[in-house]
């Protein structure tokens, strides 16, 4: 299991994360073994959210572990909040976030987090709340670190303008099947669709910037398409994935992964199964070696172009 340094945190993190979006629809044996198995992988960060089953997530991770001190200690544990209901509207201000961290400590049956996110960007955000919230959960030891989810350039900018805090982390949609930060990035100059700047450099800006990028639905095509390896449009993807995997034993979802983590920007793949063979299975991809020439032409067998 490959791991990377969280800049600003002093947390050296697996480059896997368990996602727990999903958990909710487990009995409370089937989540502890998913656990266990991710602890026995290496993997120990979990990723939550206040709105993932409207908080039940939470309750069953903890409930479902037993959650206790020796525990806890062994985990690295963030959430996310923002997200009032699904497709309703956000809430950044300072009341939401520090009630929302309550309930998620009292769900997760723990004292503190190793990182709060904002889940989504909030137009009515004013981020002088944001800082006062984020100093106020800090200081009282119910959050270390901050960061945010799904935010661009500018508004992680806003942000920092009124921080005393670091932003460490910045969770984005990626995946082999949707690259806009890397496009963007190879079409300099260009007069095609491919050139077109969709999230404002994102993926350099986060680099200069010592933010470590979380990729969640990495194995999705487009928002909610399901995952590309069931997609018969994907047939020359899935070849080059099934290709480079024979070499080292890999299923299509490790391969998938062992391109996300060539990346130098060391960024972590969330996994959101809740099968623990799957969760083995695409696990062996951490730390697999891949040659420039193996990662382009599977981007290239995505359908992007090499200018």
């Amino acid at each position: 299991m490959k791991h990377i340094s969280i800049a600003n945190t002093g947390l050296v993190a697996p480059n896997i994360i368990l996602g727990c979006m999903r958990i909710y629809d487990l009995s409370l044996p089937e989540i502890d073994r998913l656990v266990k198995t991710a602890l026995e992988q290496g993997i120990n960060f979990f990723d939550h959210a206040d709105i993932y089953g409207n908080g039940r997530c939470e309750t069953l991770f903890s409930q479902a572990i037993g959650m206790n001190s020796r525990l806890r200690e062994q985990m690295i544990i963030q959430s996310k909040c923002g997200i009032r209901s699904r497709k309703s509207y956000y809430d950044a201000s300072k009341e939401h976030i520090l009630e929302s961290v309550d309930g998620i400590l009292q769900r997760l049956q723990t004292d503190y987090l190793d990182l709060l996110l904002l889940h989504r960007p909030d137009a009515l955000m004013e981020p002088e709340e944001v800082a006062e919230a984020f100093v106020t959960l800090h200081d009282a030891g119910k959050v270390k670190h901050f960061g945010v989810s799904n935010l661009h350039p500018m508004q992680i900018e806003l942000l920092k303008k009124y921080l005393s805090l670091p932003l460490v982390v910045n969770q984005l949609q990626y995946s082999v099947v949707h690259t806009p930060m890397i496009d963007e990035g190879l079409a300099v100059n260009m007069l095609i669709d491919q050139a077109v700047d969709r999230t404002g450099h994102i993926l350099d800006y986060c680099r200069l910037n010592d933010l470590t990028i979380q990729a969640w639905s990495p194995f999705q095509k487009g928002f909610f398409e399901g995952p590309f390896f069931q997609n018969p449009a994907c047939a020359d993807l899935i070849a080059a994935l099934n290709k480079y995997g024979e070499q080292y034993g890999l299923d299509v979802t490790a391969s998938t992964v062992a391109w996300i983590s060539r990346h130098p920007a060391n960024i972590q793949t969330i996994l959101g199964t809740t099968k623990p063979e799957r969760l083995i299975a695409a696990g062996k991809g951490s730390d697999v070696p891949m040659t420039r020439q193996e990662w382009y032409a599977i981007y290239k067998a995505a359908g992007n172009m090499v200018p």
